[in-house]
């Protein structure tokens, strides 16, 4: 099989139409389309359906997706590998991260790889639901993408991590909260003020709902965004309590932080950084995960209660 053609069916399958998908192959559409067309003959079955203008995959087309993916993956890991060997300890490291991680950690961890490891190149990808970065990871457009450590199980043979600090949730506010011990305040207590929250595609948010459910506690919600700062400069104007992972930088806010508890205990969720275990990794990229899990022992958490 061509491997023009099986990424052209692999692009086509992702994006849903020929024009889409010539754009981002940089061809022509009628060259496209033919390529489509010779992988058709070349396989014997038909690939896609026509509903409207969008091209969906048929039957058969679903069960080969799969393995067209599984070969691009094997033919880039076969260039990368050659890279290495070539460069030994230069290359290209791509890192998918949530918008928070990359300003509160990445940002000053970059230098400090690049100044151990100058030959390689790093290419930060901004991902804000898991959907993303497990998209990417399978689609081998990236080497790792960092997210909480439970949306993949530790017996997953797709998957492998390397876990990383935990982040607290906080809450902030314009107006002091009633405070229990160590500068927190129990879910019970926090439920009733107007709280203003990530919406559901952050894990963190639905740690916070799950745990709402458990306390038979109906929160009182005012105003979702798919943006921490957004939550914040709402809580310095006075509209609500901030609901934001500790891995958020606040400082830059005059707010009140407290740290939020369920029975005396934070709700805490531990990072990672994932791979697929299908895909050699770069002997550098390993060296980011090491390195990278020693910084974060040091700067977290990067946003702490407020001083009494």
């Amino acid at each position: 099989m061509d491997l023009r053609h099986a990424r052209t069916f692999v692009t086509v399958a992702d994006l849903g139409t020929v024009s889409k998908a010539a754009a981002r192959l940089h061809i022509a559409q009628p060259a496209l389309s033919r390529q489509i067309r010779d992988l058709e003959q070349e396989l014997g079955l038909k690939l896609f359906d026509r509903v409207g203008r969008r091209l969906v995959l048929t039957g058969e087309g679903e069960q080969l997706l799969g393995d067209c993916r599984s070969l691009l993956n094997c033919a880039s890991s076969i260039g990368e590998r050659a890279q290495q060997l070539r460069r030994g300890d230069g290359g290209i490291l791509k890192v998918a991260a949530s918008p928070q991680f990359i300003e509160g950690t990445l940002s000053g961890f970059l230098d400090r790889f690049t100044q151990r490891y100058p030959n390689v190149q790093v290419k930060v990808i901004e991902a804000i639901a898991w959907s993303d970065t497990l998209g990417m990871l399978e689609r081998g457009e990236i080497h790792l993408g960092q997210n909480l450590l439970r949306v993949v199980q530790p017996d997953d043979p797709h998957f492998a991590s390397h876990p990383l600090e935990a982040v607290d949730l906080l809450a902030a506010s314009h107006a002091p909260l009633m405070l229990g011990k160590s500068g927190a305040i129990e879910i019970a207590h926090l439920a009733s003020q107007p709280l203003l929250v990530l919406d559901t595609s952050f894990l963190s948010r639905r740690t916070f709902d799950a745990t709402c459910r458990l306390a038979g506690i109906e929160a009182n919600i005012v105003f979702e965004s798919r943006t921490p700062h957004t939550l914040l400069a709402m809580a310095e104007s006075g509209h609500g309590v901030a609901i934001v992972p500790s891995a958020v930088r606040i400082d830059r806010y005059p707010l009140h932080i407290v740290r939020i508890t369920d029975g005396g205990k934070p709700l805490r969720e531990h990072l990672a950084v994932f791979w697929d275990k299908r895909r050699s990794l770069p002997s550098y990229a390993t060296a980011f995960c090491d390195m990278l899990a020693e910084y974060v022992r040091e700067v977290f958490p990067i946003s702490r209660p407020s001083e009494p």
